[in-house]
């Protein structure tokens, strides 16, 4: 329960400051000032007048894009390097998986 209200917190903070004005400079470090703040700088700029619900949905992609949740889910518990390397090789027989199975759809699509 802990994990998920920190998780929240992180999002919600995140959330916060991407929606700044570009006008204001943000000041960050590189190294989070403390173990539960994440060193994320993702920026959404919201149109005049567009809806909040499509900024939220641009917003989401790029946190997804980042990876940071990611890599908050592989933090949640201690890893050592055999779990992370299992880990790994799991995720790039998916990754190549996709790439052949891209790459049959391409072939199919031009023939």
């Amino acid at each position: 329960m802990a994990r998920l209200t920190l998780l929240i917190a992180c999002l919600i903070a995140a959330m916060a400051t991407a929606f700044v004005p570009a006008s204001t400079p943000l000041t960050r470090s590189a190294v989070p000032a403390s173990p539960t703040e994440l060193g994320v700088n993702i920026k959404v700029s919201v149109g005049e007048g567009e809806p909040i619900e499509s900024a939220l949905r641009r917003f989401k992609r790029e946190v997804n894009k980042s990876g940071h949740l990611m890599d908050l889910r592989h933090k949640r518990y201690f890893e050592n390097s055999q779990e992370r390397k299992k880990r790994k090789i799991v995720q790039a027989r998916f990754r190549k998986r996709m790439e052949r199975m891209q790459a049959r759809r391409m072939r199919q699509q031009r023939t």
